[in-house]
């Protein structure tokens, strides 16, 4: 069965990093888009950032950009998301998405509804 597993969350302190991992099983990376979703108590998830199936194309959100960043290692199979200066705001548990993307390789939009299959979350935590 296809499957998606977060890890890397835990607790910082304002201005820290972490870095995400989503390793996917039983499905190659190379035919789906990957996006990161977020999602804080009593708040709707929301997008966070995307990666297109070749890799090549990437997308934030405006809240994320110019502190996160999403990469790939096709060999591991695994889906990263490096997240600096993080701020209280940015709190909440951290899932990853994949979408089928057999037409579009290059196609960097992960819209919430759209996406085919989650992983379970990883929360992160910015407090001192």
């Amino acid at each position: 069965q296809l499957q998606l597993v977060e890890s890397g969350g835990g607790l910082v302190e304002p201005g820290g990093s972490l870095r995400l991992s989503c390793a996917a099983s039983n499905f190659t990376l190379s035919y789906y888009r990957i996006g990161w979703f977020r999602q804080a108590p009593g708040k709707e998830r929301e997008g966070v950032s995307c990666i297109s199936s070749s890799g090549g194309t990437t997308k934030y959100s405006d809240s994320v950009k110019g502190r996160f960043t999403i990469s790939r290692d096709i060999a591991k199979n695994t889906v990263y998301l490096q997240m600096n200066s993080l701020k209280p705001e940015d709190t909440a548990v951290y899932y990853c998405a994949a979408r089928l993307a057999v037409l579009d390789h290059n196609g960097s939009t992960c819209p919430r509804d759209l996406m085919n299959y989650w992983g379970k979350g990883t929360l992160v935590t910015v407090s001192s």
